[in-house]
């Protein structure tokens, strides 16, 4: 692994305010998926949570168990800060490869495309440890390819061979609601626990 995807690397970027992933606010297609999701008890997880625009959604629609993994502290403590009225969710500064816990959903948004993709194996398999049975891992991918930095793109043919083995695939098509810079850009996804 490259030194721009250490831990230091990714808090001097919150530092710096170089974060140009972030939309600043919740991506139209998770919280088109999360308005459709009826079960408030479920139990969910969101790695590389970044400003947790979409935990706060979830705790703002009644969800009572979500969970948040950075591994940058400065990421985590502006989390905490922003989402500090709500107590349903657990807020954790540490390498999502480590993690321990089960969960029914899974929510994507900007974490696999940050991880070198020497890791994308890695990241199937923790995924589907992670997951109770059918359970899902739902968001989004990019379908393009960018140079040798973060954000590592693909294509849908490498996510369904990466993903086959351990999930069903449900669902894996270009995004209808991206935001516009992300237009044309994005595939949504929703992969069930094999």
């Amino acid at each position: 692994m490259t030194d721009f995807l250490s831990k230091n690397y990714w808090n001097n970027r919150y530092e710096a305010e170089e974060t140009g992933w972030d939309l600043k606010t919740l991506s139209p297609p998770l919280k088109a998926y999360i308005d459709q999701l009826t079960d408030r008890n479920h139990s969910i997880l969101i790695p590389g949570c970044g400003s947790g625009y979409e935990a706060e959604y979830l705790l703002r629609q009644g969800f009572k168990d979500v969970t948040v993994i950075d591994f940058a502290p400065l990421a985590v403590q502006k989390m905490q800060m922003y989402i500090s009225d709500y107590q349903n969710i657990k807020i954790i500064c540490a390498d999502f490869f480590t993690h321990i816990g089960k969960y029914d959903l899974i929510l994507e948004q900007t974490f696999f495309c940050a991880l070198d993709p020497s890791l994308r194996t890695n990241y199937v398999q923790k995924m589907s440890e992670l997951l109770k049975e059918n359970g899902k891992v739902v968001g989004l991918l990019f379908g393009v390819q960018f140079p040798n930095n973060p954000p590592f793109g693909g294509s849908q043919e490498e996510y369904l061979t990466l993903f086959s083995n351990n999930f069903k695939i449900t669902l894996l098509e270009l995004c209808y609601n991206s935001v516009k810079p992300r237009q044309g850009n994005e595939l949504f996804f929703n992969f069930s626990k094999r």
